[in-house]
Order: structure tokens, then C-alpha cells, then sequence
């Protein structure tokens, strides 16, 4: 931002301590000091620490993926108890709407300000690259190499590119910078929505959305537009849940995007079960059908469509053998993977099948949860990829007990009703009786 203000300039370390303060002034309950709610504001908090460590040197780095990791285990411990929290009061925040519309405002107009004036993200120039050459119907001049592993995209990204590239004159650098900006903007906005549909408050999802902003993880990675994507189609998609060919859709461009929400689709076809399943799943098909067609117009021949098809695909999550990359897994022997990888893998059977009834509480929790166990055996710097997890966190943070929730109804049958926003209740035909969620 100094080329704006001249004399102006906040650092990454600056940045934490200020948006500490804030965010603590703005989200803190000081009236109930323990509750669940500055618990999750003290991890979350504490994850920009370790960010630091990582970007400073090698010597903090060390130290750095051990933090984040320890941080993510604690994470993932909130995330797997999260159903057994069923005292949720209403949080009010230190601030009131108008005064959160005006932070919000501010700290989207600041991230904006560092997505224009810092140096644009490489894989992001390469993203939109792909998305000119593709408007072009030309093969890709390159292909993600080895040095770019944890940002190999595939197809969707720059299928989604394409939709900026007519506005920006085809000049990479702009529509890396577009892409970034309208990434966060879809994430913003799919927090209000989801507050506003699914929590019967938009004040919550404005709340979200503001601390989303604020948060100094967001600032640090504020242009990695490749990690941006699948969280704002995953957000969408959660905003959408009630709408299963649209929720399939989303998730399937995010599967299109990088390789973790892949893991999420077991998760949401067990919610979907026996309601909505084919639905979600004719989507997720007709989804990958669109973007293996967007290979096909570049391609020149059978031989080109392997080569993008395979090209896109990060295959180096499948080695359990020592490298050159950096993080975590790079300190240690590459083959503890294994048995980390094992329990990652039983871990999202068991999401999968527990509880038999779904309901949006469990779906939120269970897919924050996957995500967050991803870091675990990611080999590539595994633990520092936040965006990935940080807006469906959010959610479970600030939402509600479900079943407490006000709002009309439009009965269905003599058992279902829908209330505003979408979430399916018991209704009993005695009256009095408390009305829990219920999807199956």
C-alpha cells in the first residue's frame, strides 16, 4: 500500500499484532472468558505464528511446521468433538451491524489494496496463462513442473480464469489480480449468504465474513488464487447444500481445482443418502464431463489430451520416498507418511458412516475436519495451506445450535417442514414439542 500512501507500509508481523487486537476487541467475549467461541478465536489466532516462522528463515521454519502442525492437531480435535457442544448461545459481537458493514468494507478494500500492489502469485500467472491460451483453443505452453508442487491446478481454475481474461485485456498479471480479488469476494459473500439462509441471521454471516478478512492468515496468502478457488466453491457449496445438483456442481469444479476436496465427496454423498444422492452425483458427473472437454478443445490429439489430463493431476502425493521439497515431511523419514496417510484413511470411513443421521451440524464439522487431517500428510509444506479450511472453520465457529433456530415454516408433509434458509425439521403433530434437524 505504500504505493499509495507514501510512508505507508505494514509488514506481515505488523499485521498480526494489529488484527490481534482487533480481532479480539471486536470478537472476544469477555462476559463468558470460557466458552467455546474464544477458544476457536485463540486457535485460529494461533496459526499465524507459525506462518511467520515459516517465511522467516530456515532455522524458523523448522520450528514453524512443528507449530502449525500442533495447532492443527488441536484443530482437528475441536473439529471431531464438535457434536458434542450442544450448548450454543447466541453470541452478539462487540459491534454493532453498522459498525461491522463499515470493517468489513475497510478490510476488504485493505486486501484488495495488497492483492494490487504485491507481487502477483507465480502460480496464478500461470493459471491465467492457461485460461488466455485456452479462449485461444491452443495447447498449453507448459504444464505444472515438479518446483510447482502444491499449486498444480486442474482444468477447473482455468476454465473458471477464462471468465475474466474478455474484462482484462488477456494480461496475465490482471487476471491473476482479478481472480484473487473475486475469490475472496466469493468466499465473503458465501459467508453472509450462508448466515443469512442456514442461521437466520445475516449479521452472523457479516460477522464471518469480517473476521475471514481480518484474520492475518488471509493477508499472508492474500493472491494464492489456486487455494482461493476450492474454498470459495466449497463455501458456495455449503450455501447450496439444500439444492443438491447445485452443491454437486460446485463441489465437482472443486475437485477440478486442487486435489483435497476429492476427499470431501464421500462425506456429502452420505448426507445426500437416500435424499438427493442421485441428484449430487449426476452433477459431479456432468461436472467432470464439462472439464474434460475443456481439455479436449486444446488438445491436437489423443496424445495432448493424456498429456494435459495426466499433467494436471499433483502425482507426487503418491510417493513415500525422499525428495528436495520443502516442509515438514522433508525434516523427517517421507515413510511415517504411511501410517498417517492409514489413519487419514480410516478417519474419513468413519466420518463417512458416523453419525448415521446427517444433519448441516455434522456436514460442516466432518468436512472441516478431512480438510484439516489433509495437512497432515500433504508432503508439500504441509499444515501452512489455511485457506483451505479456514472459511468452513469460520462456520462451525460462529454457528448456532441448529435446532434452536427460529423462523416460518412450510409444511410438507405431516412430518417435514423447511423452514427459511432451507434446513429441514422434525415437525410433530403435538404441540410444544422441540423441533430437532433432521435429513434422513
Amino acid at each position: 500500500m505504500e504505493d499509495i500512501l507514501t510512508g505507508y507500509k505494514v509488514n506481515e508481523p505488523t499485521w498480526f499484532y494489529l488484527s490481534l487486537l482487533l480481532i479480539i476487541a471486536v470478537f472476544f467475549k469477555f462476559s463468558r472468558f470460557w466458552s467455546i467461541r474464544n477458544l476457536d478465536l485463540a486457535l485460529l489466532l494461533s496459526l499465524a505464528p507459525g506462518l511467520l516462522l515459516v517465511k522467516s528463515n530456515y532455522a524458523g521454519s523448522t520450528l514453524g511446521y512443528c507449530w502449525l502442525f500442533a495447532v492443527s492437531g488441536l484443530l482437528l480435535m475441536r473439529l471431531l468433538f464438535d457434536w458434542t457442544l450442544t450448548r450454543r448461545p447466541r453470541m452478539e459481537q462487540n459491534l454493532n451491524p453498522a459498525g461491522m458493514a463499515f470493517l468489513c468494507a475497510a478490510a476488504l478494500l485493505f486486501q484488495t489494496t495488497k492483492i494490487i500492489t504485491e507481487p502477483t502469485d507465480i502460480g496464478a500467472v500461470q493459471t491465467a496463462n492457461h485460461a488466455v491460451e485456452l479462449l485461444k483453443r491452443q495447447e498449453p505452453s507448459t504444464l505444472y513442473s515438479p518446483a510447482d508442487a502444491g499449486d498444480t491446478t486442474g482444468p477447473a481454475s482455468r476454465l473458471l480464469a477464462t471468465s475474466v481474461v474478455p474484462f482484462t485485456g488477456g494480461a496475465a498479471k490482471a487476471v491473476a489480480q482479478s481472480m484473487a480479488f473475486l475469490s475472496h469476494l466469493a468466499v465473503l459473500l458465501g459467508l453472509i449468504a450462508v448466515g443469512r439462509w442456514h442461521f437466520s441471521d445475516t449479521n452472523l454471516g457479516l460477522a464471518m465474513g469480517t473476521m475471514y478478512l481480518l484474520l492475518p492468515v488471509t493477508a499472508f496468502d492474500v493472491t494464492r488464487v489456486n487455494h482461493l478457488l476450492p474454498a470459495a466453491l466449497i463455501v458456495w457449496a455449503v450455501a447450496a447444500h439444500n439444492r443438491p445438483t447445485v452443491a454437486g456442481g460446485l463441489l465437482g469444479l472443486a475437485c477440478g481445482t486442487l486435489f483435497f476436496p476429492v476427499f470431501l465427496l464421500p462425506i456429502w454423498m452420505a448426507f445426500y443418502w437416500g435424499r438427493g444422492a442421485m441428484r449430487f452425483g449426476m452433477a459431479l458427473v456432468l461436472t467432470g464431463a464439462v472439464l474434460l472437454g475443456s481439455l479436449v478443445l486444446t488438445s491436437a490429439d489423443s496424445h495432448s489430451f493424456t498429456r494435459q489430463t495426466i499433467g494436471s493431476i499433483d502425482w507426487s502425493l503418491l510417493k513415500f520416498q525422499a525428495d528436495e521439497g520443502v516442509g515438514f515431511w522433508s525434516l523427517y523419514n517421507p515413510a511415517y507418511r504411511i501410517p498417517v496417510f492409514a489413519t487419514f484413511t480410516v478417519l474419513l470411513a468413519t466420518l463417512t458412516i458416523w453419525p448415521h443421521k446427517k444433519n448441516l451440524e455434522t456436514l460442516l464439522a466432518n468436512s472441516a475436519a478431512i480438510i484439516v487431517a489433509t495437512q497432515f500428510w500433504y508432503p508439500h509444506q504441509g499444515g501452512i495451506y489455511v485457506l483451505w479450511y479456514l472459511p468452513l472453520m469460520l462456520i462451525v465457529t460462529f454457528r448456532p445450535r441448529l435446532a434452536n433456530l427460529p423462523g416460518d415454516t412450510a409444511t410438507v408433509d405431516s412430518r417435514l417442514t423447511i423452514p427459511h434458509g432451507g434446513t429441514h425439521y422434525r415437525h410433530e403433530p403435538v404441540s410444544g414439542l422441540p423441533r430437532t434437524p433432521m435429513y434422513r
